[in-house]
């Protein structure tokens, strides 16, 4: 289980539950979702990188970016719709063109309270 504390408000994790918490309403699907590419210096830097092996470090870079904006955007839906929690979170991320990486968050949104 990894519960984020990007939110303090905001229960975010990728199990169904929360311990110690009963979900009291399903308010649906929500998602975020960025579309992201490298500049010119980038991808320089990771085809120098990849011809000495190991990790790609601007590829990461760039990845790490991607998926946080996708989970800030999911965490806005959320808000939007009055969630206090999001469930089943899953990450996924697809190339589009051979040089755009779309990078999708989603998860099921809803009000949770603490168990008594």
């Amino acid at each position: 289980m990894r519960l984020s504390t990007l939110a303090a408000d905001l229960l975010i994790l990728t199990t169904p539950l929360i311990p110690g918490y009963r979900v009291v309403k399903v308010l649906g699907i929500v998602h975020g979702m960025t579309a992201r590419t490298r500049g010119l210096g980038g991808k320089i830097l990771g085809s120098l990188q990849s011809l000495l092996g190991g990790e790609v470090s601007a590829f990461t870079d760039e990845l790490e970016k991607a998926k946080d904006e996708a989970l800030t955007r999911m965490k806005q839906n959320a808000h939007r719709l009055g969630a206090n929690g999001i469930i089943g979170v899953d990450f996924e991320t697809t190339e589009v063109f051979q040089t755009v990486v779309l990078v999708s968050a989603h998860g099921t949104a809803v009000v949770v309270e603490k168990e008594a």
